[in-house]
Formats: C-alpha cells, structure tokens, sequence
C-alpha cells in the first residue's frame, strides 16, 4: 500500500478542522475513507465524530422557536409547533420530528393539572391574601380550623387509574376499572382540621343548602371545638366561598356564635391544606380490596379512616402554609404547586 504523502495528509487535517466529514474528504483527497478516519482518530480525536444519517430538518433556530412557543404557551403540543411553524414560516416539519426535538431540548410531556380558572380579579385577592398573611408563623396558622366538602365515589376516583401490562396481553379483569350503568353512586361530606386533628365528619345527605349548612356549623363545628376543649374566642374558622357559606343565615350564626372568618380568596384550593387530608382519606379507601355493598358501607369506611388520621398528619400540612403563601406571592397571585 502506498504511503500517504504529507501534503495529502495535510490537506485531509485542513479539511477536518473546516468541519468536513469523513466521507467528504475521501472524495475530494481520492484517498480510502477508512485512511481519513484513522488520521482523524490519531491526529485529531478531539472533533466529534459525524452520526451519520440524514441531517435533522429541525434546526437550532427552528428548536428555539419550538421551544419558545411552548414556554410562552403559544402551543401546548407538537402538533400545535408544527401547525404553527407551517403558517407562519412555510417549513413543513413531521410531529415526531419537533416531539423528539423538544424532548432533546429538556421539555418532556405532561398531563395539564387541573385547577380552577384564575382570573385577573382572582390573582388580586389571592395576593391581597398573601400579602396579608406574609408574615404569618405556625402558631398564628395553629388557630386556623380548616373546613370543607368533598364527593367520595362508590366505585372510587373519577380519574385514571393505571396498571403494568405485558405487551399484547388481553384484556382481563386485572386490566379493567369496573363501571356500572348509573355510577354506583357517591357520598358527599363535609369535615374540619385544626392543630390537635380531625374533627368531627358529616355525611351530607341530598343537596346541602344554607340552612344544612348551618346546620353542620351547629353540631359537627361545635362537637369538633368542644373535643379539642377550644371555644370560638381560641379559633380562626376557615372556609371557601361557597354561597352557602357566605349566605345570610350562615353570617348570621357567626355573628351570632362571636366566630372570626378568615376572609378567603375565590378559586384557591390550593391554599387550603384540608385539600390534601381528602386525598389521604381516598388513598386509604382505595386500599380495600373490594368496592363498598354500598352508601351505608362506604360511609362506614370513610368514618374509619377519618378518625385513624394520625394528628402528624394534620400538623406537617398546616405547616406548610408559609410556604404556601410564599408561593402565592412568587407566582404573583398565580397558580402554585400545591
């Protein structure tokens, strides 16, 4: 085999450094491919080797762009960067392409969470909230009673539910969410939480309107305060804004029972740690093996797992309400991560 002269040899180190690949400079040295190849890997092994294939018709401007619409949310998806880089720049790129292309840039899909709407008159009172409670410390969040409603289902959460399947496998029971005709029904309840645990549960039988709500406020918030040997002077009562809740009758009890409201902000349950105690209790219900007979049973096991909520539990939320309102000032009344 022919030596290489030196100034082929110089010439193929020139053409690396100018960002030639391997193959190119074969064809224009008229040497072996594998010759560039080893003179690259011996003389110049700091450059990136060339993947070889196709070149990407994502390039970096386009990515960039990509990723700017998806970060200003211009577009949720590929398929939106793709529709939107059509009309916009007549440049005709594949989904799987700008999917692949976003992911290598960092971005990965997720569901969207949902969450009530804020709107600007929202964003405002949850900073006025904020604001107002920036300087808060645990023990002021200690008096807080925590209050709310929830919707149990018989048959178990309304979302998804996800399992390990093997690849072609069948549908079997293992693999199905049973559903009946009508829903099999739910139960809704109302409860409160302080520093010391869970009050006393309410199941709410029908629609709940202002006078069953003051009804609950007269026995269940009562009951709760006189377990935990604490009056209407020692609390802060918290709850949504729920026109059954804010209505005449509801006011009126207050005034009437000398109760402080906190002033709440609309659309804000993330604000509210009791949020989180529901999805403890529905975790724990999900746990049982067979789905309730019914109302009567479902009840059953929701008043057990209510009452076997450790006090800890009670006390590691409420304490994350400085960090919750932090957020809520970060976001700039927006939304938050809870």
């Amino acid at each position: 085999m022919p030596s290489l002269s030196q100034q082929k040899k110089a010439d193929i180190l020139s053409l690396l450094d100018q960002g030639y690949t391997a193959c190119h400079i074969s064809t224009i040295i008229n040497v072996d491919h594998s010759t560039v190849s080893r003179i690259q890997e011996k003389e110049h092994s700091h450059l990136q080797k060339h993947k070889g294939g196709c070149p990407s018709k994502l390039s970096s401007t386009t990515l960039c762009h990509a990723h700017h619409l998806i970060s200003t949310g211009q577009a949720d998806t590929a398929v939106d960067v793709a529709r939107i880089l059509q009309n916009t720049q007549d440049q005709h790129c594949s989904t799987e392409t700008i999917h692949c292309g976003l992911k290598k840039s960092g971005l990965r899909a997720a569901p969207k969470k949902k969450c009530p709407l804020l709107s600007s008159n929202h964003k405002k009172a949850r900073m006025d909230f904020a604001l107002a409670h920036e300087n808060w410390t645990i023990d002021d969040w200690k008096r807080v009673i925590w209050s709310d409603e929830t919707k149990t289902n018989c048959l178990g959460s309304d979302g998804r539910k996800w399992v390990w399947k093997e690849r072609g496998e069948r549908l079997s029971d293992r693999l199905v969410q049973g559903t009946l005709k009508f829903g099999g029904g739910s139960l809704m309840m109302w409860g409160c939480m302080g520093w010391d645990g869970v009050g006393y549960a309410c199941k709410i039988d029908g629609r709940m309107d202002a006078s069953d709500y003051v009804g609950i406020l007269e026995e269940s918030l009562q009951d709760s305060l006189e377990y935990w040997g604490q009056t209407a002077e020692d609390i802060i009562f918290q709850q949504d804004n729920d026109p059954k809740h804010t209505s005449k009758k509801a006011k009126a009890w207050f005034n009437d029972h000398d109760f402080e409201v906190l002033v709440w902000p609309a659309n804000s349950p993330d604000l509210n740690p009791i949020e989180h105690l529901w999805a403890h209790v529905k975790r724990k219900l999900a746990g049982y093996e067979t789905p309730p007979k019914g109302m009567l049973e479902l009840w059953e096991r929701i008043e057990k797992e209510w009452e076997a909520i450790p006090k800890s539990v009670c006390q590691d939320l409420i304490s994350s309400m400085p960090r919750r309102v932090a957020e809520v000032l970060k976001s700039k009344g927006g939304y938050t991560k809870y």
